[in-house]
């Protein structure tokens, strides 16, 4: 089996991949001090609840845009999984797409992942977006080649810096309305929840449609991330919805270096 990582700002996903299916996945926390004893004991018993051999596990891979999380990453693989784990655009694993644009040594680790897996699902123009701590829009076109796109604040952070600013906002669960979904809010609370949710909706539409004018082709939107089916019930921007997009382009990865899992 496969042991693929995604570090990401927010929260580090852990997940086993045997015969290129993900069959368990897990989330913890990023925290960059994390020890490799540590991500150990805790992955071991969850390995163990849901009956799954940590010695069954024959290789790590690992995408990570927390520089500073690699190191005990790579002393997990090391310590507890008996070999070097692969990195996410280090060689062998080079990502192998034409990167276009002006640095292509500053694109993370996560949206070039991405952009292998959604080519691979889905052909012709794409717009992938992506609901982590910043929400991205990446344009993926018809040959692969990535080639550009935006980086917005994620909902979480927006949230979080709008009850930090102001005092008398209280902190709130985003949550997809139910029922009536008004836009004109009856109390302060009600007030919040349609300023974050319609707010980010009519950025996320708006920003595509703008998006697709300048692309100038067919385009079909791909969503990814945590967050991604909140918002699918009230809105028509998303063609599909790919839960698992950066853990399926670790997957391709691993396959790409000829590699058995």
């Amino acid at each position: 089996m496969l042991l693929a990582i995604d570090a990401g700002n927010t929260n580090i996903v852990f997940a086993l991949i045997e015969h290129g299916k993900i069959i368990a996945r897990w989330r913890i926390a990023t925290e960059a001090r994390r020890t490799a004893d540590e991500y150990a004991v805790w992955l071991s018993q969850l390995l163990a609840l849901e009956g799954h051999d940590r010695s069954a596990i024959t290789g790590v891979i690992i995408a990570t845009v927390v520089p500073r999380a690699l190191h005990n990453l790579r002393v997990l693989a090391r310590k507890y999984f008996g070999g070097e784990a692969l990195i996410a655009g280090e060689p062998p694993l080079e990502w192998g797409i034409e990167i276009d644009v002006k640095e292509p040594s500053s694109l993370g680790a996560d949206r070039a992942v991405n952009t292998i897996a959604a080519h691979a699902l889905h052909k012709g123009d794409l717009i992938v977006i992506d609901f982590g701590t910043a929400t991205t829009f990446d344009v993926v076109d018809y040959t692969g080649a990535y080639k550009g796109g935006i980086i917005a604040p994620g909902i979480n952070l927006s949230l979080d810096a709008l009850v930090t600013a102001a005092a008398k906002l209280p902190r709130i669960a985003i949550e997809a309305p139910q029922g009536n979904c008004s836009v004109i809010g009856r109390d302060t609370v009600g007030q919040m929840h349609i300023g974050i949710y319609w707010g980010y909706v009519a950025m996320m539409e708006g920003l595509v449609a703008r998006m697709k004018a300048e692309i100038g082709r067919p385009v079909r939107v791909i969503a990814t991330g945590g967050l991604a089916t909140l918002f699918e019930a009230h809105t028509q921007v998303f063609d599909h919805i790919e839960p698992d997009l950066t853990i399926q382009g670790l997957a391709m990865l691993w396959d790409r270096a000829h590699i058995g899992t």
